[in-house]
């Protein structure tokens, strides 16, 4: 409670969002979407999956945010010979005691990196998307929960495929959003060699945890129009029957459409980043902004797709331009609603 009372004192949560951003863009150059949509994550208590080549600041930017945030940040190398009590934690023998003790992984922090999630086994893969989903782990019968907040990132090399397990589509419906990392600019590049080869920014702490949670809270509290989540509802229908939409000829190329999460995923970002956008309800730019994010991992395009050299974002940019987008809601409206 006094979090929340310092927090409403203060200059409020967007001011507050907005030093934790300042802090992280003085170390991070560039990759202004992907930050927001890890902001995002944060705010609406979802995961990313992250896929991007090697060296552009993934690992660099959670880091960064748990420095800024005062939380802990922990990093797992996936490899093809890990196992989940390597995750997740085991029991050990203490010989002087006589008695098993309980020795928690690496899930246990605030921020976790899975780095490169499809080079370890089935086995290792669905312990820790387990955990994603109960955010509590059961060693020996005994329970423990994960530390709030809790937000795992995991990451995907799109280069190298040899000795890899590709994630299985149920398992990567668990991830709110597939976040795309692409190369800097030239300019940006420059920016990045010259804080490189200086001195180390030192990063303050803007936030803590327990305030990051007070903003949680305070997300949660966001309008969202019943208009905005039939919307939302009929994005996720599109992809299941694209001829009822218009889109007849686009039902071919899907074999499976979005899951019920996605809706679900689609309101709760929508309304974490309005939020992060300081409002206090959403509007239909904020579903539409997120829809790629939140579809591309989720939909199963066929054979004929592959030939045809159709990616998802390209399937979800014709479920788009399908679906009409509502009204904006009047804010004086919102405002009746909302209280």
């Amino acid at each position: 409670m006094d979090e929340r009372v310092r927090l409403a004192d203060s200059a409020g949560a967007a001011a507050l969002m907005e030093s934790v951003l300042y802090e992280v863009k003085r170390v991070v150059v560039g990759q202004d979407h992907f930050l927001e949509r890890v902001m995002v994550a944060i705010l609406a208590q979802g995961h990313l999956l992250v896929e991007g080549v090697p060296g552009l600041a993934k690992t660099l930017t959670v880091k960064t945010l748990a420095r800024a945030v005062r939380g802990q940040f922990k990093r797992i190398q996936f490899t093809p010979d890990l196992l989940p009590a390597d995750l997740i934690g085991t029991r050990i023998y203490n010989q002087k005691s006589g008695e098993f003790g309980t020795s928690l992984g690496p899930v246990f922090t605030n921020l976790l990196l899975a780095d490169e999630i499809n080079r370890a086994p089935a086995k290792v893969q669905s312990a820790l998307l387990e955990v994603m989903q109960e955010r509590q782990v059961t060693i020996a019968g005994e329970t423990h929960f994960v530390p709030e907040p809790f937000l795992v990132m995991a990451t995907q090399n799109p280069i190298e495929t040899e000795g890899t397990y590709p994630l299985p589509e149920a398992q990567v419906d668990r991830f709110m959003m597939k976040v795309l990392v692409g190369y800097p600019s030239e300019e940006e590049e420059f920016a990045i060699v010259q804080r490189v080869t200086s001195p180390a920014t030192e990063v303050a702490a803007a936030a803590t945890t327990a305030q990051l949670m007070v903003l949680q809270e305070e997300c949660r509290k966001c309008y969202v129009d019943p208009g905005l989540i039939s919307y939302a509802v009929k994005l996720v229908a599109a992809t299941r029957d694209p001829a009822r939409f218009g889109l007849k000829d686009l039902a071919r190329y899907i074999t499976f459409g979005a899951s019920p999460r996605a809706t679900i995923n689609l309101i709760e970002g929508a309304r974490a980043m309005a939020f992060l956008r300081g409002r206090s309800y959403a509007l239909p730019e904020d579903v539409t902004d997120l829809v790629p994010d939140v579809f591309r991992h989720r939909l199963v395009l066929s054979y004929e797709a592959l030939s045809d050299a159709l990616t998802a974002d390209a399937v979800i940019m014709q479920v788009l331009k399908a679906v009409p987008r509502p009204e904006k809601p009047l804010e004086g409206h919102v405002r009746v609603a909302s209280a």
